[in-house]
């Protein structure tokens, strides 16, 4: 059960900007399971993907047709999403699938092949159902729509084992004219983006320059998607992708690239926070937020040693005060001449770790307390240095295990 209340938000139109669906029972019979995307032809468009060795085929077609579109001047036009098999472990069959899942919405479309981008998620090792998988494309490239409707529908399109859509939107002036950013993404279990997500595209209407628009996605991605963790696994698959449909205001001077940044990064940490809030068996969503470290690197490795402890997971999820997990679990980050006596650890408003041990004042009573809420704030200061970094996990339940245990029957 996914961690507080998020209603998938109303998602204003882009103009030239489409979404359909189709149910192809690729793995489930009666869901939503292909999406496509439709950009007009004005659009830039930007990505990030997985650095897992043994990516995906649909990531290999997806890099090497955003790079061809990029020397070509004529950018994608299409995202094409298949849920219920990741298409990953599959070898040049699989590669020959994914060629050919973009050459049939490209006929559909009247565009050339490598104007399409695919994206894939679901069981690795398995051949991807191509049957299946090429009888909705025209379904879901037939179903096009713009509405708040159609993108609720693409973010249920995309969902593996997601218990809800997750959707982000936000509207920004630029100048005298307003821009919007949507976003949605997918992404429960595997969670522990190497570059983004597992799946998320954001599109706004604003005009935004090639390099620009990469950059702007590096630097939101690095402070949202990279930033959390379910599991620790990073995913064959993961995609994160930027598109600026250029039929809206003009984004170029440093105040207006200052307020675009700041709505994108609000746009992608809620996209990010979502998915920890939906992870696989979540009970709690964790901020962790390590300060007075030398670097943001070191702020990082701590944040993440203690996210990915599987002890201090476990003691969340039974809302244990068992707080010498968190300092072990610090005390064993990659941080060289760490003196521990400058360390404080606080759980939400309660101190408890300072001078090398527990706090004076601390109460298990009020340790406790804090651990019982769904939402907790872990605050650790190092003592060494000026920079920060915050961290977003989940607890470790026992439906996580069962989730995984069936997740291929």
């Amino acid at each position: 059960m996914a961690v507080g209340e998020r209603p998938f938000p109303t998602m204003p139109s882009l103009e030239g900007v489409r979404l359909g669906t189709a149910m192809a029972g690729i793995k489930k019979p009666y869901r939503r399971d292909v999406v496509v995307i439709e950009l007009p032809e004005t659009s830039t468009v930007a990505g990030v993907f997985t650095r897992n060795a043994f990516c995906a085929a649909p990531v290999t077609v997806a890099k090497a047709h955003l790079k061809r579109t990029a020397e070509t001047g004529d950018g994608p036009r299409y995202w094409l999403i298949n849920t219920g098999n990741a298409n990953a472990g599959t070898g040049e069959a699989g590669y020959q699938d994914a060629l050919q899942s973009c050459a049939t919405l490209a006929r559909q479309a009247g565009v050339n092949d490598a104007a399409v981008l695919p994206f894939s998620t679901g069981v690795i090792g398995e051949p991807l159902p191509m049957a299946q998988l090429l009888d909705g494309i025209p379904e879901a490239f037939a179903n096009r729509a713009g509405d708040s409707q159609a993108w609720q529908h693409a973010a249920e399109g995309i969902l593996t084992t997601d218990t809800r859509p997750k959707g982000a939107s936000v509207r920004v002036a630029i100048g005298e004219r307003e821009v919007v950013i949507n976003g949605i993404a997918k992404g429960s279990g595997m969670i522990r983006p190497d570059m983004a997500t597992m799946l998320a595209f954001v599109v706004t209407d604003a005009v935004i320059e090639p390099s620009l628009l990469e950059r702007l996605l590096r630097e939101t991605v690095d402070r949202s998607f990279n930033c959390i963790t379910v599991d620790s696994d990073t995913s064959t698959n993961d995609a994160c992708m930027l598109a600026a449909a250029g039929t809206g205001a003009r984004v170029e001077s440093e105040a207006q690239i200052d307020i675009f940044r700041n709505a994108l990064q609000r746009v992608m940490t809620e996209l990010a926070q979502s998915i920890i809030r939906d992870g696989e068996g979540a009970t709690k969503f964790v901020t962790l937020q390590v300060d007075q470290a030398q670097s943001r690197q070191e702020a990082l490795d701590v944040a993440f040693t203690v996210a990915h402890s599987p002890l201090v997971k476990t003691a969340l999820y039974a809302s244990d005060a068992n707080w010498g997990r968190i300092l072990a679990a610090v005390g064993r980050a990659p941080v060289d001449a760490f003196d521990v006596s400058r360390v404080t650890i606080e759980l939400g408003d309660v101190r408890l770790v300072e001078g090398g041990g527990r706090a004076k004042g601390y109460t298990e009573a009020a340790g406790s307390k804090v651990m019982a809420e769904d939402e907790i704030t872990i605050r650790i200061s190092l003592g060494r240095g000026d920079e920060a970094a915050t961290v977003w996990t989940s607890d470790l339940s026992h439906d996580y295990v069962s989730i995984n245990a069936d997740y291929r029957s």
